[in-house]
């Protein structure tokens, strides 16, 4: 059983959540089986009354569906949030000739001074190697030179491919998300370590210490984690990872507060200027949050 998680710090900065609304847009992952729990909206109202419970003082936004009405949405709703909501990870098709243009379109939209960086959802695609395409190549090089954050969302066996466009754009700024939800199991658990080194050995590249509990198998203890953060630790350090609660994927696993408490016992081995790095400082430096 998982021990009771200490209280959580202030001042935390939770680097990856979404906002959702399935009686406005349709949600494909979410049809997956066992997300029934996920299929009714979560706003902003509810984010603040969880942030504020935990002690989180700011944000970051991050898409969920291939629409950029949807990152719009996400700009209005960060403009509106009082400062919670510090920056969004929008979405472009990073296929388009016209990636470049479709980012200044947003950052001209209302809010789109808190656009903060792209992401999209590589995991989804069947192709290991879509990253090496010579459209997303493209597309990716005009994020980089927007100045924006592109956020990897990445299967462990699509490792290969983000480190190959890492060390393509050395001027790019980086952010693995999820670790790259690293398999548990021994066998998945060693290549995804071979493959989170490689990809933090090149570049601009930080990674989000996010989504890990809705890993753990059922009756699953916090302990079964203990060597991946241990291993992001080695190989990336503390001023190169970025807390993130997903919520509210998250709440499969545990409410906002026992996500934030729950990490930072992961953290005990830090020094306190460390475990400020991971629950704040990095986020802020590395997406630019005022």
């Amino acid at each position: 059983m998982t021990a009771p998680a200490p209280s959580a710090p202030r001042g935390v900065v939770d680097a990856h959540h979404h906002l959702w609304d399935p009686a406005r847009r349709r949600y494909p992952w979410m049809e997956r089986p066992g997300l029934a729990a996920l299929r009714r909206p979560f706003g902003l109202a509810e984010l603040r009354r969880a942030a504020d419970a935990a002690g989180v003082t700011a944000t970051v936004l991050v898409q969920t569906v291939a629409d950029a009405a949807e990152t719009r949405e996400f700009l209005r709703a960060a403009a509106g949030s009082d400062g919670l909501v510090a920056g969004v990870v929008g979405w472009v098709d990073l296929r388009s000739p016209a990636a470049g243009d479709d980012l200044v379109a947003l950052r001209s939209a209302p809010g789109g001074e808190l656009l903060r960086g792209v992401r999209h959802q590589v995991e989804d695609e069947p192709d290991p190697d879509w990253l090496r395409r010579a459209d997303v190549r493209r597309g990716a090089a005009a994020v980089a030179a927007a100045g924006l954050v592109h956020d990897l969302l990445v299967r462990p066996d699509q490792l290969p491919a983000a480190t190959a466009l890492v060390r393509e754009l050395p001027g790019a700024v980086f952010v693995l998300d999820h670790a790259a939800k690293p398999p548990l199991d021994p066998a998945g658990f060693a290549r995804w370590r071979r493959g989170t080194a490689d990809l933090a050995r090149c570049g601009d590249v930080s990674c989000k210490l996010s989504g890990l509990f809705t890993l753990l198998p059922p009756g699953g203890g916090d302990e079964l984690l203990e060597p991946v953060v241990d291993h992001l630790l080695e190989v990336f350090g503390p001023h190169r990872l970025l807390f993130g609660t997903d919520w509210p994927v998250s709440t499969l696993a545990a409410e906002h507060g026992e996500v934030v408490g729950r990490t930072a016992a992961l953290l005990r081995g830090l020094s306190p200027g460390e475990r400020a790095a991971v629950l704040g400082g990095t986020a802020g430096a590395v997406y630019d949050l005022r």
